[in-house]
């Protein structure tokens, strides 16, 4: 049995990326991570911080069976598919994961009292800016299922709260990036759809990078994104649960640096840092691709004194390098 029903967290999608560094974050700072995840992406040696049980959030009696075991107090969902050009192909099985099942989840929650949600949400509910760097006020337009799933669930929370003495923060992430710093945890996706990983695909030897466009209006012509280290990610959700636990209301947040690196730029310090040429070639712009995202962090710092610590892009791309080179080949995809 744990000591204390006010030490464990419901960590969804926790077997993810994002997801396991919240939870080795959590660990960290005295919580019990209880990581629920289907493994559809998820990785079981990436549940390194307590407790797992393998479910769906669709499944409600399995929710509402492990809250109950776990005296779970506060849930951090990050469970969603999240492959853009997939859900502009397949938007059915986006909004039935993404939507309906987190959904269930909402449902078990308040059923269970549990009333302290932190939600992974997306910069991609702002769509394609008006303005950077983007501010929380920004109109929330998607040009994709994938960000509309996303906002979706916000206005969920938003009147769920409302209905149910719930608080939840919702942070809006910006480009995640990086590995763990200790080199135990860090980015396998398949298929692999970030820059990051892909620049070391190609250094490796396999297929030459494609940037999607040279002619945007940025100083090199590639797009330009806000990048930012996934463990200060981690540290960021962990703000935001002990912000709710102080009783402070719901809100929105930006996560990222306000800072803004092109493709070409990450491609350079990937070769300066590995001392290896990256093979790549410019083809077609995707279509929505915005030239430029950049976050307004401030409210995050306001509110949570939140400063990424490690998002330097040499920082990142050496986190993510190492990972890459000694601990993702040891691992099964």
């Amino acid at each position: 049995m744990l000591n204390s029903p006010k030490e464990s967290v419901l960590v969804t999608g926790g077997a993810g990326y994002i997801g396991s560094h919240a939870a080795k974050a959590l660990a960290a700072r005295g919580y019990v991570p209880i990581t629920y995840d289907n493994l559809v992406y998820g990785h079981r040696w990436a549940v390194q911080s307590g407790p797992f049980v393998e479910g769906d959030i669709g499944d409600r009696d399995k929710l509402m069976e492990t809250i109950g075991r776990y005296n779970i107090f506060a849930v951090m969902h990050f469970a969603a598919f999240a492959y853009v050009g997939e859900s502009v192909r397949e938007p059915e099985k986006y909004f039935q994961n993404n939507v309906t099942k987190s959904l269930t989840l909402l449902d078990a929650i308040v059923e269970s009292g549990v009333r302290r949600v932190v939600f992974s949400s997306s910069c991609a509910t702002y769509g394609t800016p008006d303005r950077v760097p983007i501010a929380e006020d920004a109109p929330q337009r998607p040009v994709n299922p994938y960000g509309e799933t996303k906002l979706i669930m916000e206005r969920a929370l938003h009147w769920y709260a409302g209905a149910h003495d719930l608080t939840f923060a919702a942070l809006r992430y910006f480009n995640a990036a990086g590995a763990d710093l200790d080199g135990k945890l860090g980015e396998v996706h398949s298929p692999e759809t970030h820059l990051i990983p892909l620049v070391f695909q190609a250094i490796d030897g396999g297929r030459p990078l494609e940037v999607f466009g040279g002619d945007y209006p940025t100083p090199d012509g590639s797009c330009v994104r806000d990048y930012v280290h996934v463990a200060d990610l981690a540290d960021a959700h962990v703000r935001a649960l002990d912000y709710l636990l102080g009783g402070e209301a719901s809100v929105a947040m930006n996560l990222g640096t306000g800072q803004g690196h092109s493709v070409k730029e990450v491609i350079d310090v990937a070769e300066t840092v590995t001392g290896r040429k990256a093979p790549h070639s410019i083809v077609s712009r995707r279509e929505g691709d915005p030239a430029i995202l950049i976050a307004d962090p401030s409210r995050a710092g306001r509110v949570l004194g939140w400063h990424p610590q490690y998002s330097d892009l040499e920082c990142i791309i050496r986190s993510a390098w190492k990972w890459h080179s000694q601990y993702s080949k040891q691992v099964a995809v």
